[in-house]
């Protein structure tokens, strides 16, 4: 179980295993010999216009690298993000500029006037050659001969230097057009970004069996199940794994208590369990009060332990109940996972800790077995002094497991931020035990913590119930739908619609309003902070909300029908042209969808997703406003923006676990 914490702290990454088959460069370096890149975008492409442009790091690395042909086959010449591509011409122009400098390619989004994109390696190079009998005089010559020695190609109109050196590129309206047709033609699959891994475990949400899911498990399980969409979208094989809690000494008690309350609980089966939340609360009260219970929970954990046919067969009863309880929520949600609770890993711990105490790194402390780690006054416990296994000793299993037998690449665990310390010297006994580089190395697989804030009422408190009791997740879902179609049956009563829509078109667009905006309105927010939970914010049709986006693709598909024209036809027939300043930018935000994508998956935010969509329709607002698309000469030009930002929109929905409406 990802128990839920409330400290609030900065989640951390961390790298795994040199022994890996795919070791990946985070750093791109220009010498002939090939490297794979670590494709990583900056935080400016998918923000609102800013003054300036400048590119983004992080320590000594540049936010943009490129995958080579190398690695895929998708790699080739016109795959990849703008960036990506961009970034190719670049390290070109840098092998023959400075062939004897390793440097790699800083091409950042620009947003002033005079360029796109712009590559701002200037500066950095002189700091390295300036004093070595170099024939350049300054950055700005530099940059000059940056921006000659681009090779040929139909992406870049024209360049310009400016200041220290920025070579400031203007994109080809006719490059950026026909790269949104083909997209509209091949499908939005061709535009999903190149990320330099093959496979990855997603490990959230994670309930306890026995115990229903509340408004605490809400946050694992949308921003787990939104980390494991885009990297699937961006061709990873994702491993959707639930740690849910499904041993230790709490089963024990609820097996006792199932015994003696219900003997005859294999007839009556389910029935006997009744109200998960009911039932647990009773066992724990017997425990909690009643020593002579307690010894006889305690002697269920050794004979459930010890294999014993009738407490697993009441241990396999209790787990299926709490999955049936765990399926209404996901489904709900859709969410998928596969299962792999703390139960599967638990005959690997024994051969692990063995191994970790054959390297020196397991030492005796006051009775129980512990790895001390540097920075830490307290030691990683792995084995308590009654002998029994925990959590450490769990994960460090799993992680063996993922790294070994999965040979998973990138390993991310999504629980609050209160566990910050716990992944922290977790992931640093496995870097003493050989399993994860030195972090500095920035090889691949490697492991991080997706930690994430706190969901708050309106008081500004922990989000619980009138009762003080934390809020059922299932029922909050079912109030945000029913919410939704109140909403939505007394619009369409006022405007008089209501006569056009079927109730089961009223039940599915209550159902994915009503749920959409629930997930909307967290993944908005950067996952390390707290927010508060309001359906009246979160169903609110103004402002950045799930609704309002709603509406704003529905008016685009609404658009699309009143034309009266087979889109689908237009595709192949018709052309873009980007004349209108509002058409170039509302073309080249749609062109800079994968670039937002991987800096959502690099950076594990789904806020930058969330923000992307924002600000897309917002612009198309701004288009729609200054450019007229229905019988206008540019009719077919305009449709196809149309439907191009209609796509992109939907799938970031999809990517965000939201289904679009078509019609509101």
């Amino acid at each position: 179980m990802r128990a839920l914490a409330t400290a609030a702290a900065a989640a951390t990454g961390v790298v795994a295993a040199p022994s890996s088959p795919a070791l990946f460069r985070l750093r791109l370096v220009v010498t002939p010999r090939a490297s794979l890149g670590h494709c990583r975008a900056s935080s400016s492409s998918a923000r609102s216009p800013r003054k300036g442009c400048y590119a983004t790091t992080m320590g000594d690395e540049t936010s943009t690298s490129v995958a080579t042909q190398s690695q895929d086959p998708a790699a080739a010449v016109g795959a990849g993000s703008v960036k990506q591509q961009l970034s190719k011409l670049v390290i070109a122009s840098l092998r023959t500029t400075v062939p004897e400098v390793e440097v790699e390619p800083m091409v950042e989004v620009c947003t002033a006037k005079f360029g796109d994109y712009q590559c701002n390696n200037a500066m950095g190079l002189w700091s390295k050659i300036r004093g070595s009998g170099t024939s350049f005089k300054n950055p700005n010559a530099i940059g000059q001969a940056i921006a000659k020695n681009l090779p040929p190609s139909d992406i870049i109109e024209s360049t310009s230097v400016a200041g220290p050196g920025f070579v400031n590129i203007v994109l080809s309206n006719s490059w950026v057009a026909k790269r949104i047709q083909d997209m509209l033609v091949n499908g939005i699959k061709t535009w999903a970004p190149i990320l330099p891994v093959k496979k990855a475990v997603l490990d959230f949400s994670s309930p306890n069996i026995a115990k229903e899911m509340h408004v605490g498990h809400l946050r694992s399980t949308i921003i787990g199940d939104t980390l494991a969409r885009m990297f699937e979208f961006s061709n990873v094989e994702v491993l959707r794994r639930n740690h849910v809690g499904d041993w230790g000494t709490q089963f024990g008690m609820l097996i006792q208590y199932l015994f003696e309350k219900f003997p005859n609980w294999e007839e009556i089966g389910s029935q006997a369990i009744g109200d998960l939340q009911t039932f647990y609360k009773a066992s724990k009260h017997r425990f909690d009060g009643d020593p002579e219970f307690k010894d006889r929970a305690q002697q269920a954990v050794v004979r459930l332990q010890g294999g014993e046919e009738r407490y697993r067969a009441a241990w396999n009863k209790i787990c299926e109940v709490s999955r049936n309880e765990f399926d209404l929520v996901y489904k709900r949600l859709n969410v998928k996972l596969e299962e792999k609770g703390e139960s599967f890993y638990n005959p690997y711990i024994p051969q692990v800790l063995e191994e970790l105490d054959s390297k020196g790194l397991i030492k005796e402390s006051e009775g129980a077995r512990v790895i001390f780690i540097e920075g830490h006054q307290i030691p990683l416990i792995v084995v308590k002094r009654d002998g029994g296994f925990n959590y450490a000793s769990t994960d460090l299993a799993a992680l063996w497991y993922r790294l070994n037998v999965e040979k998973a690449e990138w390993i991310i665990y999504v629980t609050d931020v209160g566990q910050q310390q716990h992944f922290d010297m977790f992931f640093s006994a496995a870097r003493l035990a050989g399993w994860l580089p030195d972090p500095k190395e920035k090889k691949f697989p490697k492991t991080n913590h997706v930690g994430f804030g706190l969901v708050l009422g309106s008081d500004g408190k922990r989000f619980r119930t009138r009762s003080t009791e934390v809020v059922r997740l299932i029922e909050l879902l079912d109030e945000a739908k029913s919410r939704s179609k109140s909403e939505l049956l007394q619009r369409l009563t006022e405007n008089g619609k209501i006569v056009d829509w079927t109730e089961e078109e009223l039940e599915n667009t209550s159902e994915a309003v009503g749920y959409g905006a629930v997930k909307y309105a967290d993944l908005k927010n950067n996952r390390l902070t707290n927010y508060t939970f309001s359906f009246e914010q979160m169903l609110s049709d103004k402002g950045n909300t799930a609704v309002y986006l709603q509406y704003a693709h529905a008016r685009i598909c609404s658009i699309i029908r009143k034309s009266n024209k087979d889109v689908e036809e237009l595709k192949l027939s018709g052309a873009i042209s980007l004349d209108h300043p509002d058409e170039r930018v509302l073309g080249l935000y749609l062109i800079r969808f994968a670039e937002v994508v991987e800096e959502a998956c690099t950076n594990l935010l789904p806020n930058v997703l969330c923000e992307y969509l924002y600000n897309l329709s917002e612009m198309f607002t701004r288009f729609y406003t200054n450019c007229q698309v229905v019988g206008s000469p540019e009719e077919t030009s305009r449709l196809l923006l149309c439907q191009a930002t209609a796509v992109v929109m939907r799938q970031c929905f999809e990517l965000l676990g939201i289904t679009p409406v078509y019609k509101l």
